[in-house]
């Protein structure tokens, strides 16, 4: 039985031989088309941030927590501010950043190939005031020293548009441009008479300021109103207490006027960044806080910087099916693997067509090449003639003899053992010829 098999199993070399070429190139170009169609997302993301002990300082630092938790290394770039933040990404040195409303419009965004991953909170413009300036309307301002912030923040271009609102030219009053955290130090020295900075109320120096005796916060009465001549501001209220209740910080509601902070990337990053960012950017900011509801943000709104493809289908949909239940490395795999099943498809269709018949030939072509054989010796008994008829029958029958053993010898399939029959039956057939003309010559 185990000579049967051997002479006889499926004939796994053929198959090999034949179907391997087109294996290999199924392969290479399902590779090609993995690694180029769709490559895979890079582990590394820089994201600009902003001042020491600001909001988006902060807040840089809890998205790379998250997407450290994905294999992504996050490299933070602390920058001036929002202004700042957008020529970075317009010169391509950073891939993600925090930006302020009112910074850019849509026009100068697509042109520059920007798009929003939506917008996460307000961050209200906080004029801080030492006590003994007592003013209630900004058309009172004149004469005083205030700190603006750097013009890479986006403040001094905001301010400047409050300002003219109240008939305010810049040149009545002394402006400066230092930092946060160099200002207040000012400001706490009686050096300058206010400061202002845009900010979420998590950062420190807002936190600090707030509780900070001799330091007073401004109290914009006419908010609504600032909303709807500068359409990217909204209204906000800081309620009284919501520092410290136990002390009564702070000892009253102020009104306030607030951008939205917007996390803005390059068109071109990677889709499954994209989708990631979004992600955490919804844990970050969706709970509620002291100026949104749960839930609120982050959300596609309040932006003027078109939102990306991905984060829109997010705030629509929620997270795609696949990253809800696996890690991002497997649901990415997966989510990339119908680039490889449509190229499989449009490869192993036409192969399918091709690869067996090219098996049954080969097979066959074993046994075509006896036949092959068998007509040489046919033409070489024709020819044999005369005295030599005897000699060349002898060597005729010879040689079938060695071809009948070789074809004994030859593993075919059971599927093809018709085949080889027919080539025994036919060398026999040869054989009895020979016999009878070899008689004849006698």
């Amino acid at each position: 039985m185990s000579r049967i098999r051997t002479f006889s199993q499926f004939s796994l070399r053929d198959l090999v031989v034949t179907a391997g070429p087109a294996i290999v190139l199924i392969a290479a170009l399902c590779a090609i088309a993995y690694v180029i169609v769709d490559p895979a997302p890079p582990r590394h993301v820089v994201i600009a941030t902003g001042q020491e002990n600001s909001a988006y300082e902060q807040f840089g630092k809890l998205y790379a927590q998250a997407l450290a938790k994905d294999g992504i290394k996050t490299t933070l770039s602390r920058s001036l501010g929002s202004q700042d933040n957008l020529q970075r990404l317009n010169d391509g040195k950073v891939d993600v950043a925090f930006v302020q409303s009112g910074s850019t419009d849509e026009a100068e965004s697509q042109r520059q190939g920007l798009v929003s991953l939506g917008s996460l909170f307000t961050e209200p413009v906080w004029l801080f005031l030492r006590e003994p300036v007592q003013i209630t309307q900004l058309n009172q301002m004149k004469g005083l020293r205030i700190n603006l912030g750097p013009e890479g923040s986006g403040i001094p271009k905001l301010f400047r548009q409050v300002l003219a609102l109240n008939g305010v030219e810049p040149a009545d009053l002394t402006i400066g441009s230092l930092e946060n955290t160099p200002a207040t130090v000012e400001l706490l020295g009686g050096r300058i008479d206010g400061l202002v900075f845009s900010s979420g109320p998590d950062a420190l120096l807002v936190q600090m300021l707030l509780q900070t005796p001799g330091v007073k916060l401004f109290n914009f009465d006419q908010a609504e109103a600032y909303s709807r001549r500068l359409p990217f501001l909204s209204h906000v209220v800081l309620p009284r207490g919501i520092v410290d209740l136990g002390r009564d910080l702070p000892p009253q509601d102020y009104h306030l006027i607030a951008p939205t902070a917007t996390l803005v990337a390059r068109a071109n990053l990677h889709p499954a960044l994209t989708e990631l960012l979004v992600q955490a950017a919804s844990d970050i900011h969706g709970g509620a806080g002291w100026f949104q509801q749960q839930g609120q943000f982050p959300s596609a709104r309040y932006t003027e910087i078109p939102v990306a493809r991905e984060a829109a289908k997010f705030y629509k949909d929620g997270a795609p099916l696949l990253q809800r239940y696996m890690p991002f490395w497997v649901a990415n795999l997966f989510d990339r693997l119908w680039v490889v099943v449509v190229a499989l498809a449009a490869l192993i269709i036409p192969f399918s067509k091709v690869v067996p018949p090219l098996y049954v030939w080969r097979i066959k072509s074993r046994l075509y090449r006896w036949y092959g054989q068998l007509r040489a010796v046919e033409q070489a008994l024709d020819e044999a003639d005369g005295p030599r008829r005897a000699q060349v029958c002898a060597e005729l029958l010879k040689r079938l003899d060695d071809i009948e053993a070789r074809v004994n010898r030859m593993s075919i399939p059971l599927a093809f053992a018709d085949g080889l029959y027919g080539l025994r039956s036919h060398i026999n057939f040869v054989r009895q010829r020979v016999l009878a003309l070899n008689q004849a010559a006698a």
